[in-house]
């Protein structure tokens, strides 16, 4: 159902508000180029800075620009197992494809515990789960054991892995099987990733470069190795760059470049500085972008 190239969409802002104009054009960018889901209110999407309106409007409107031409994966973590469901039971209502479920942020649980939050949340709601193992924000990560025992669940369909740690694929698929949907959530490691048997990435880069991250996932899928090799030694500037300071600051500055949007971030993010501005331009510029 969900394989290559994927976009953990920006939310942009303009005067302090949701830009719902700029939203729609950055999705139609999207789909126009290549990109093969879309993922809104993700991290990228500044979503602890959302409220939970904006949040859930974000979502709907993704659904519905979105028409059906990709499937939407509508990021539903919270660190509060109950509030999850909700957002997934929404998620449902309004026809996403999907719930993107973090680990549990803030709590610590146990892997016991990870497992119990999940299974709650696929046992309440009637709607695929792409777990979000992100360690280096959520503190825990989710062990191969655990995602293994997850991956019972006929709900829990498949993980989103950004803890840059290649060897997961192969240990995943020993233990799970290849049927379990792995997407990478580290840009720069996708290559490597998807080599292990990866079935593609849900990227932060692709909002600024989606018809280049489009290509470079299908070259990986279709077995171009070189193809895909040459085009990652093209794109590694840009990923870099984009978190060469907290993201999504970096990516909006690309996208306002762009024309597309607004640079601006909310608090606690603030404004790229100008050294990472100038990393941005050089490397959109070595990609073509400009």
């Amino acid at each position: 159902m969900f394989q290559g190239s994927l976009t953990a969409l920006v939310t942009p802002f303009k005067n302090g508000a949701v830009d719902e104009t700029a939203f729609a054009a950055l999705i139609e960018r999207q789909i126009a180029a290549g990109t093969a889901g879309l993922v809104p209110a993700g991290t990228t999407a500044e979503t602890p800075t959302l409220t939970q309106a904006e949040r859930l409007r974000s979502v709907e409107l993704c659904v519905e620009i979105a028409a059906g031409r990709v499937p939407v994966i509508a990021g539903v973590g919270v660190n509060a197992t109950a509030a999850t469901v909700e957002l997934q039971q929404h998620a449902k209502e309004i026809g996403a494809d999907a719930g993107l479920v973090v680990a549990p942020y803030y709590n610590k649980p146990s892997q016991d515990g990870i497992i119990a939050h999940f299974n709650a949340i696929a046992d309440a709601v009637a709607l695929p789960i792409v777990v979000y193992n992100i360690p280096g924000r959520s503190i825990v990560d989710i062990t191969v054991e655990t995602m293994a025992e997850l991956a019972r669940h006929p709900n829990i369909i498949g993980v989103k892995d950004a803890t840059g740690d290649v060897q997961r694929v192969t240990r995943h698929r020993n233990v799970i099987g290849d049927d379990f949907i792995q997407l990478s959530g580290e840009d720069a490691s996708a290559l490597g990733y998807n080599a292990h048997g990866g079935h593609g990435a849900i990227s932060v880069t692709s909002n600024v470069a989606p018809d280049l991250c489009a290509q470079f996932q299908n070259a990986c899928l279709e077995g171009r190795w070189d193809e895909a090799r040459a085009m990652n030694d093209r794109l590694q500037p840009l990923h870099e760059a984009l978190f060469a300071a907290p993201s999504p600051g970096p990516s909006k500055y690309a996208l306002s470049l762009l024309g597309l949007c607004d640079e601006e971030v909310r608090l606690p993010l603030v404004a790229c500085p100008d050294t990472v501005k100038v990393k941005v331009r050089a490397a959109m510029e070595s990609c073509g972008l400009l």
